[in-house]
């Protein structure tokens, strides 16, 4: 394959991973106020958890551009926030009075931003 079309299949995934993130952050921001029972249970913060660094490495593996790994964490933590303040119909998802509004952000970030470390240290990959 020529540079060119490995540069255009590397943004294309980067863009593929990044809708997956924008998805996974409405699906997560829809059901933190879940319940078990009577007893909350925000299962979500664990998949943002896990996810998000996920795309992470596989956004950093595909690309040969450090800068474009965050995408995926960028564009959840956007639509995290803009949903979460300006919900539909003007709902606010996530009430600043809320512990879960909090444990979802941080589990959907931090894990993500020591992966980008992480990823960053890493010695570049050949091709």
């Amino acid at each position: 394959m020529s540079e060119s079309t490995t540069k255009g299949t590397d943004h294309g995934l980067v863009a593929l991973l990044s809708l997956d993130a924008f998805l996974l952050a409405v699906l997560e921001l829809f059901f933190l106020p879940s319940y078990l029972g009577s007893v909350q249970f925000p299962i979500t913060a664990a998949v943002a958890a896990v996810t998000n660094p996920l795309l992470v490495a596989v956004s950093a593996r595909v690309s040969a551009n450090g800068p474009s790994s965050w995408a995926p964490v960028l564009v959840w933590f956007l639509t995290v926030f803009v949903l979460g303040v300006f919900g539909p119909g003007g709902d606010v998802l996530l009430p600043a009075q809320d512990w879960r509004s909090y444990l979802l952000i941080a589990a959907g970030v931090l894990p993500a931003a020591a992966m980008i470390g992480i990823v960053r240290n890493d010695p570049p990959r050949s091709r």
